[in-house]
């Protein structure tokens, strides 16, 4: 088995971190369409505020991806900047469409 490149493995966790971004915009783009027709234009408001949030953890994952770079080459001491924030940004998505979920269930949606 080969060794791989310094760098792979941040490499790898911020293409996960991407294509999850990518997911949710999609997700809440598909998830408004299909909410539009009975919640209206608030529906849309959900999905613009996902995408900001997407938006968000995509920059974010690009930021921590070339602060480790920077790292890994030696030319920045090893503080990677804000460890948890994207899990953290991932939790309070879900929290927030979980609650959304079930109040579109409850009001009869």
């Amino acid at each position: 088995m080969t060794e791989a490149p310094p760098g792979a493995q941040a490499e790898r966790t911020s293409l996960a971190w991407r294509r999850t971004a990518l997911g949710i915009a999609a997700g809440a783009v598909v998830a408004a369409r299909l909410v539009a027709p009975s919640s209206g234009p608030w529906a849309w408001v959900v999905a613009g505020v996902g995408g900001l949030l997407a938006a968000l953890l995509f920059r974010t994952a690009r930021q921590r991806y070339r602060s480790t770079a920077r790292v890994l080459a030696g030319e920045a001491p090893a503080d990677v900047p804000g460890p948890g924030r994207p899990a953290a940004l991932l939790a309070g998505l879900a929290a927030m469409l979980g609650v959304l979920a079930c109040g579109y269930v409850l009001l009869g949606g």
